[in-house]
């Protein structure tokens, strides 16, 4: 029974998701979930498997997007901040076009770039958000790389820079724009740019998550967001309204949040330690949000969690992962060997997540500790993998892989 309800309210978050199941159109593919049915996607290779392997101009710490044919994907100059917007081909990654978007030279951490936000796509458009103190900007290209829409949403304070991403629900953008600054999340109108809405937010408490999407025990779909001020909230998609907020983080969010069953996982952190996850259940029946577990130490501070629906998997930055089930009980903890700044994917029963350095560690999903494979690059990476018609793609700073599919 239990594994039935696990399965059905998985199958419920990915029907409200517009995309294909063959496109990977945000952060982290369909509703941030990191998730993968591909059966073609292998878990040890060499050079000598890959598809392909293209060199990108600049650094970038992104993620690829893909939409039938075509990845979207961006770097930047780290001289100069300049923006590049490249669009390849899947069947062989040829640069089909490429837009230069100039920019400036502004702090950020050791390990941001002036490319750290994944684009979002859609049969129209893609999607982009970057910023420099001045100016925080979102914009829409078609898929041709032509202008459509560009906005202005201010400035952007932040200690280590910006690097959330945008995320397309319906026929809306949504943006966290939570900053060291006047702060706020935004919806605007996929074709034309324009607000649908703008919701306040706590001011001078950066955070750099992405959000999801969670079906209410109404049946009604609501946006999650991870907030340094707000902890985790609920927000009506169409209209901003807050519905629930669970005041639950002491520090800087850094990763997304994922649906786990009916509870929603979300972590604050520092590089100093003091890091922690929550599994919290929104409200229902007039019921408030309720803290299920909190699990402190070696958890996550950046890396996003995944799930399998039963069990989710912990990646911690320094390289411990932990396995936990709904209740949050560790079933087993174990250490790989590497730094963790992207985060990891579930393809089918399989774990994988680059390495600082590059490699790619591929684990079992399952109940106990399992390392499958050790799969080097021979690049540094701070990016997430994405996977597309059962491709696998890597992103290092300077080169993208694809490997599988056949």
């Amino acid at each position: 029974m239990l594994r039935f309800m696990f399965t059905a309210c998985c199958l419920l978050i990915f029907l409200v998701v517009p995309a294909g199941a063959q496109d990977w159109t945000r952060f982290r593919g369909p509703n941030g979930a990191g998730v993968s049915e591909a059966s073609t996607v292998p878990t040890t290779w060499t050079d000598a498997d890959f598809n392909w392997r293209v060199e990108l101009k600049g650094v970038g710490h992104s993620a690829p997007v893909i939409w039938e044919d075509r990845i979207f994907i961006t770097s930047a100059d780290e001289n100069t901040a300049l923006r590049h917007v490249l669009c390849l081909a899947v069947s062989d990654g040829r640069i089909i076009w490429q837009r230069d978007f100039p920019s400036e030279v502004h702090d950020k951490h050791a390990r941001n770039s002036f490319a750290s936000s994944t684009p979002a796509v859609d049969e129209n458009h893609i999607y982009l958000s970057w910023s420099t103190p001045e100016h925080y900007t979102l914009l829409a290209l078609d898929h041709d790389g032509q202008d459509v829409w560009e906005r202005d949403l201010g400035p952007f304070a932040g200690q280590h820079s910006s690097g959330t991403s945008p995320i397309v629900y319906e026929d809306i953008v949504i943006l966290n724009n939570e900053q060291d600054g006047p702060s706020f999340l935004i919806a605007v109108d996929a074709a034309t740019g324009s607000d649908r809405w703008r919701t306040p937010r706590v001011a001078n408490m950066v955070s750099y998550s992405t959000p999801c999407v969670y079906q209410g025990a109404d049946g009604k779909p609501q946006l999650i967001f991870n907030s340094t001020a707000h902890g985790i909230t609920g927000q009506d998609p169409l209209t901003g309204r807050t519905l629930w907020e669970h005041n639950c983080f002491k520090l800087r969010t850094c990763n997304s949040p994922v649906v786990f069953g009916d509870v929603i996982l979300g972590s604050c952190g520092s590089g100093q330690g003091g890091n922690y996850v929550v599994g919290v259940r929104p409200p229902a029946d007039g019921q408030p949000a309720e803290e299920v577990f909190r699990l402190e130490g070696k958890v996550p501070y950046v890396p996003t969690p995944v799930t399998n629906g039963e069990l989710a998997f912990l990646w911690e930055d320094k390289g411990v992962v932990t396995c936990i089930n709904p209740a949050g009980k560790v079933l087993w903890r174990d250490r790989v060997d590497g730094n963790f700044s992207g985060s990891p994917i579930r393809v089918g029963n399989y774990l994988y997540c680059l390495a600082e350095d590059g490699d790619c560690f591929v684990l079992q999903a399952g109940p106990k500790f399992n390392l499958v494979a050790r799969n080097p690059t021979g690049e540094v990476s701070r990016s997430t993998p994405a996977v597309a018609a059962g491709i696998l793609y890597l992103r290092t700073d300077t080169h993208l892989i694809s490997v599988g599919g056949k």
